[in-house]
């Protein structure tokens, strides 16, 4: 007979390697698409707009699918973040590269609303196997 604890009973393992590295590499996606969409959004819009909105929340959710956790979504999420909010501050010259329009606002708000729904639609924790499901 095999023990069969919960999974909330399993200590804690550091993640792996090849972990780290994809959660990096989402990092670094999430950092490219949101300069893109930053650049994207303003020039075609209102079509520009939704093809940078729908190119970061296809990042987002896809490194929740292919990592099978929210952190999937929130590496890629992070990085896309901190590119947009570096991108919003003006340099001392004076030089800024979102206008104070609506379509910049929409895709600031826009963006972090869809980062927040992709990480909470993310994959859980969830045992593998038929053994787990009632009535089995």
């Amino acid at each position: 007979m095999t023990d069969r604890t919960s999974m909330l009973a399993q200590p804690i393992k550091p993640p792996s390697a090849g972990r780290i590295a994809a959660l990096l590499g989402l990092f670094v996606l999430g950092v490219a698409v949101g300069a893109a969409g930053a650049l994207v959004q303003a020039g075609l819009f209102p079509g520009g707009l939704l093809l940078a909105l729908a190119g970061a929340a296809g990042l987002f959710l896809g490194g929740a699918r292919l990592t099978r956790s929210r952190g999937g979504a929130v590496a890629p999420a992070a990085g896309w973040m901190v590119t947009v909010i570096l991108l919003t501050a003006s340099r001392p010259e004076g030089d800024f590269l979102f206008g104070a329009g609506g379509g910049s606002y929409l895709f600031l708000l826009g963006g972090m609303a869809l980062a927040v729904i992709c990480a909470t639609l993310g994959w859980g924790r969830q045992p593998d196997g038929n053994d787990v499901r009632l009535g089995k």
